[in-house]
C-alpha cells in the first residue's frame, strides 16, 4: 500500500466512525445542547475536564465557550479544571491525583451547573469521583467516552460513547463532538446557524 493509500483509509476510517457515530446519536446530542442553552439561559457554568489527551480536548472546549471564534456568537461561562496547574499539582501531591476534579467541583461548582468528562476509555478515577460529586450537588452531568464507555456511561445524565478502539478515531469524534455541542447550544439560545 502507497503512502497515499494508507493515508485516505486512515482519513475514510476516520469518516467512517464519525457518520455511525452521529447518526446513533443526533437526537440525544439535540436534546443535551437544548439542557445545556436552558443552563446558559440561567447563568450557570461548564465545568470540564481530561487527563492526557482528553484534557486538551476539555481546554478546547472551554475556549470555544469562552472565547468563540465567530465575533457574533456570545461568551458563554466555562472552566477547564485542568487548567490552573498549581492546583492540579498541589492537590495531587497533599491528596492524589484521583481527587483534583472532585475538590475543584466542591468548591466551585453550584447546583444547576453543568460538568462534561472527556474520556477515551471512561475509567478514569478522578472522573469517576467528580462525576459522582457533580451528581450529589445537582449539577447535569455529562460524559464524551471510547471504546464500552467505562464507567461514565452509568454516571453521566448525558454519555456519548465512541464505539471505536483507536483512541485517535474516538479523540476525532470528540473534537467534532465540542463543535457540534457548542454550535448547537448558540443556535438553541436563538443566534444564528454558521458554521
Amino acid at each position: 500500500m502507497t503512502a497515499r493509500e494508507t493515508i485516505l483509509r486512515k482519513v475514510r476510517e476516520s469518516v467512517d466512525v464519525k457518520q455511525q457515530f452521529f447518526e446513533r446519536n443526533a437526537e440525544p446530542i439535540a436534546q443535551m445542547c437544548e439542557a445545556m442553552a436552558d443552563r446558559f439561559r440561567q447563568g450557570k457554568k461548564l465545568f470540564v475536564m481530561g487527563n492526557g489527551g482528553s484534557a486538551c480536548d476539555a481546554l478546547h472546549t472551554a475556549v470555544e465557550f469562552k472565547h468563540p471564534i465567530i465575533e457574533k456568537r456570545r461568551p458563554l461561562p466555562a472552566e477547564a479544571l485542568m487548567a490552573d496547574i498549581a492546583t492540579v499539582s498541589a492537590i495531587s501531591n497533599d491528596l492524589d491525583f484521583s481527587r483534583v476534579f472532585v475538590n475543584q467541583l466542591r468548591l466551585s461548582a453550584q447546583p444547576g451547573d453543568m460538568a462534561l468528562a472527556i474520556s477515551t476509555s471512561g475509567k478514569s478515577p478522578n472522573l469517576i469521583y467528580a462525576l459522582e460529586a457533580a451528581r450529589e450537588r445537582g449539577l447535569m452531568t455529562i460524559a464524551f467516552s471510547g471504546k464500552d464507555g467505562g464507567r461514565l456511561e452509568g454516571l453521566a445524565e448525558y454519555c456519548f460513547t465512541v464505539p471505536a478502539f483507536s483512541i485517535h478515531r474516538i479523540q476525532e469524534v470528540h473534537a467534532t463532538l465540542v463543535h457540534v455541542m457548542w454550535d448547537m447550544i448558540h443556535v438553541a439560545l436563538g443566534e444564528e446557524d454558521v458554521i
